[in-house]
């Protein structure tokens, strides 16, 4: 399975399993980490969700033949089902990250309440170079925790980043050696499944609700966006240079 959901006591962990693909989502996987979130949200017993890759890798963000072949063109499509189910989770999510964090593999660490990264982790927000536009209300989480200006330079030119960059974007609570980071992300769950189950419900409610209306109209007006740029030559462009492995050439699709 592409994605592997486990239990450790009060803790669900979902990891992603593709590692030949540096863990690229595809639809399906999508589908399935959207089960495990709600089946989270629902079961009493779960108190806290983990999410995590292998030591070299969390995840390269989409999968783009996939994404190509199944685009998603509705409201309905797996990739916005899941953005809607984990960014109204009720329940702490840790993350711990190592290697590649592209794309979605960076925005859903906004929706997340700790995350660890391995001194390897390279954070990347392509979007924009991809002829799209940021999800996942990164174009509004991401301001509002690193500040204007650090924001529209990772999401603007979408270069890669390093983890102490990410830090100090303030996405990402400590830095440690790749070996380190899922043992300290289990850690941090443990603690947080040893608390008041409630309590830290409420207190996460507390933290998200003035942010939590700005968030889904975010989501729905980037989606809307997004669904539309993908029809523009300068997306269908910029996805088929990367598949050829070539430089995209935008200069007959100024817009």
């Amino acid at each position: 399975m592409d994605i592997l959901v486990s239990r450790d006591g009060a803790i669900l962990a979902i990891e992603f399993n593709r590692p030949q693909r540096r863990n690229a989502i595809t639809a399906q996987m999508y589908t399935l980490m959207a089960d495990a979130l709600e089946q989270a949200e629902a079961d009493a017993s779960v108190r806290v969700v983990l999410i995590h890759g292998q030591a070299d890798a969390f995840t390269a963000g989409n999968d783009l033949e996939d994404f190509m072949r199944r685009p998603p063109i509705a409201e309905d499509t797996p990739v916005f089902r899941f953005l809607r189910v984990m960014s109204g989770a009720r329940k702490p999510i840790v993350a711990a990250v190592n290697g590649a964090a592209v794309g979605i593999g960076t925005t859903l660490l906004l929706h997340c309440d700790l995350v660890y990264a391995g001194d390897n982790a390279r954070f990347q927000l392509p979007f924009v170079a991809l002829g799209v536009v940021p999800e996942f209300a990164s174009s509004y989480l991401l301001p509002l925790v690193a500040g204007y200006q650090r924001a529209a330079e990772l999401l603007l030119l979408g270069e890669p980043f390093g983890a102490d960059k990410a830090r100090e974007a303030g996405f990402v609570n400590a830095v440690l050696p790749p070996g380190e980071t899922l043992e300290r992300a289990r850690d941090s769950a443990r603690r947080l499944a040893a608390l008041p189950a409630k309590s830290v419900r409420l207190a996460k409610e507390l933290m998200k609700a003035p942010h939590r209306e700005a968030v889904q109209s975010q989501l729905r007006a980037e989606g809307a966006h997004f669904r539309e740029m993908l029809q523009e030559p300068a997306a269908r462009e910029a996805l088929s240079a990367f598949l050829e492995k070539r430089k995209p050439d935008f200069t007959k699709h100024d817009s």
